[in-house]
């Protein structure tokens, strides 16, 4: 039998980036993915106390982080870093679940929904990553409720 990835309940969404990791929320329903704000990196171990802290307080059954894929699919430099950062918060906190996302574009999307709305260059900049994780959790979430007649909850 094949279970769904996420327990039932509110999970995040994370567009980690080097210098910055953008954080989404979505509902109890995993319908809508809501961005929260943008984490500034500073070293891992106070990010994590950071993301843990918020997890707790969303009281999040799990994370989606976004996967930088190269346009061709293949995995660069950056995948291997996110998937250790990944790696590093399950080894502090095994009780999260994780899975991966395809972010591809979803940068681009962000910048492209907020100049359409004609946010000033410093509200963009202020709030880019929040919205691409918003738009990897969103697609993360409409692929599993695409799965959901199908797939059942373990």
């Amino acid at each position: 039998m094949i279970c769904s990835p996420l327990p039932s309940g509110r999970l995040l969404g994370l567009d980690v980036g080097s210098t910055t990791v953008g954080l989404a929320v979505s509902d109890l329903g995993q319908r809508v993915a809501t961005p929260l704000r943008t984490l500034k990196r500073t070293r891992f171990s106070k990010d994590a106390a950071d993301l843990f802290a918020l997890v707790d307080a969303e009281k999040a059954a799990g994370l989606v982080i976004g996967l930088p894929l190269n346009m061709n699919g293949t995995e660069g430099p950056r995948v291997q870093s996110v998937r250790q950062f990944a790696r590093n918060l399950q080894n502090l906190r095994p009780d999260i679940p994780v899975v991966f996302w395809d972010e591809r574009l979803s940068t681009m999307a962000a910048e492209r929904a907020m100049l359409e709305a004609d946010l000033s260059r410093a509200k963009r900049a202020a709030r880019v990553d929040a919205v691409a994780a918003g738009l990897i959790l969103q697609g993360y979430l409409d692929y599993a409720a695409s799965l959901a007649p199908t797939v059942p909850a373990c």
